[in-house]
């Protein structure tokens, strides 16, 4: 799919993304915004899934396939997080699996020569993070997130790795900018959820997480290599 065909779909992402953003910003204070969320969250992660599987000429077709099922994963998780009731660790465990697809989708043998030093970084980071916050963290949800933390965190350090293995291959250099947006995305996330509240968090939760998911899913397009 040529950049002009993609448009309607950036468009697509671009208003519901919107969408969702606001209805999360004003649903404390106008619970009628709440649907501004409901309906905008899944459909901005839908368009992006459908622009990964419309990419023309893909890079590979086991690329594109992993990819999609992460961003199908990764739509279960979405409403699995906004359904009533605390299904955190539910829509963790779709994230879980999303990364693990996107990683299986970056990993080649090559990518092993390239890796140490992205993926000592990412965990670093990972460790981190979870460092600051472990004493917010219920005991119960410690293993959970640590799981989900290093898969995440390897995911990010493989999308590294390919790319500085792939030199000028812009299809990586995507991969792996989405990768480490979505590392931002959910320290944030974690952030406001185990440390207290962020100013205007939906805002950069959201913001960070679409960017990811779009970059990650153009980089479905050889047409990106060029």
């Amino acid at each position: 799919m040529t950049r002009a065909a993609s448009a309607p779909l950036a468009w697509a992402t671009v208003i519901a993304a919107a969408l969702a953003i606001a209805g999360a910003l004003l649903a404390p204070a106008a619970p009628w915004a709440d649907w501004l969320l409901w309906f905008g969250k899944p459909l901005a992660t839908a368009c992006i899934l459908v622009l990964a599987l419309r990419a023309q000429p893909a890079v590979s077709a086991r690329y594109r396939r992993f990819i999609a099922l992460g961003l199908g994963c990764s739509l279960l998780g979405d409403v699995l997080l906004m359904l009533p009731g605390d299904l955190f660790v539910p829509g963790l465990v779709a994230f879980l699996v999303a990364h693990l697809c996107y990683l299986r989708a970056f990993f080649t043998l090559g990518v092993m020569r390239r890796l140490l030093l992205p993926l000592l970084a990412t965990l670093g980071f990972g460790a981190a993070c979870v460092a600051a916050l472990w004493t917010a963290i219920a005991p119960p949800l410690r293993p959970a997130v640590i799981a989900y933390v290093a898969v995440l965190a390897s995911m990010a350090g493989v999308a590294l790795a390919r790319a500085r293995m792939a030199h000028g291959d812009r299809s990586a250099r995507l991969a792996a900018v989405g990768a480490l947006l979505f590392m931002l995305s959910d320290a944030l996330l974690a952030w406001d959820r185990f440390r207290g509240p962020l100013p205007l968090a939906p805002l950069w939760i959201l913001a960070t997480y679409y960017a990811a998911q779009w970059r990650i899913a153009r980089s479905t397009s050889a047409a990106e290599g060029a």
